[in-house]
């Protein structure tokens, strides 16, 4: 089992530092019982650190800059106004979707307006999820 913050950063959207990789490379490699001392350790940091602010409080999450959608906007220009709208949230782990949604009406034929609505949508549920710690599945759709 990954250390629980570990698994956060990677599920909330956020990218993960370099710092971090090179620890879950680490703790892969470890046999079981080395995982629960490195766990163990890891833990009592944490709560050494406690006397400090919370891990919440130490990491503000930037507010959307919104940008006015216009009329007859593509969806590549979607693309670019929502992240420069969400400039907090790591276009990385985004792309899959964001692909998906772009080749649906390239390839598909899906309407723009409609694929634009679907990026918003995209968008403002993994800014909610990394606001609210929630982790998130493929869809964007939090879940407990």
């Amino acid at each position: 089992m990954l250390p629980p913050a570990l698994m956060q950063t990677q599920l909330q959207g956020q990218p993960v530092a370099a710092q971090e990789r090179r620890l879950l490379r680490i703790y892969r490699t470890l046999e079981s019982d080395s995982q629960e001392t490195l766990l163990a350790f890891a833990e009592f940091l944490a709560q050494r650190n406690d006397a400090g602010p919370s891990a919440a409080e130490r990491v503000a999450v930037a507010e959307p800059v919104p940008e006015p959608r216009p009329a007859q906007e593509t969806v590549i220009a979607a693309i670019k106004r929502l992240r420069r709208s969400y400039p907090m949230l790591d276009s990385g782990t985004m792309l899959q979707e964001t692909s998906q949604l772009m080749a649906a009406h390239v390839l598909q034929g899906r309407e723009a307006a409609a694929v634009v609505d679907e990026l918003e949508a995209l968008f403002a549920a993994r800014y909610e999820a990394l606001k609210g710690g929630g982790k998130t599945t493929e869809t964007g759709a939090e879940r407990s």
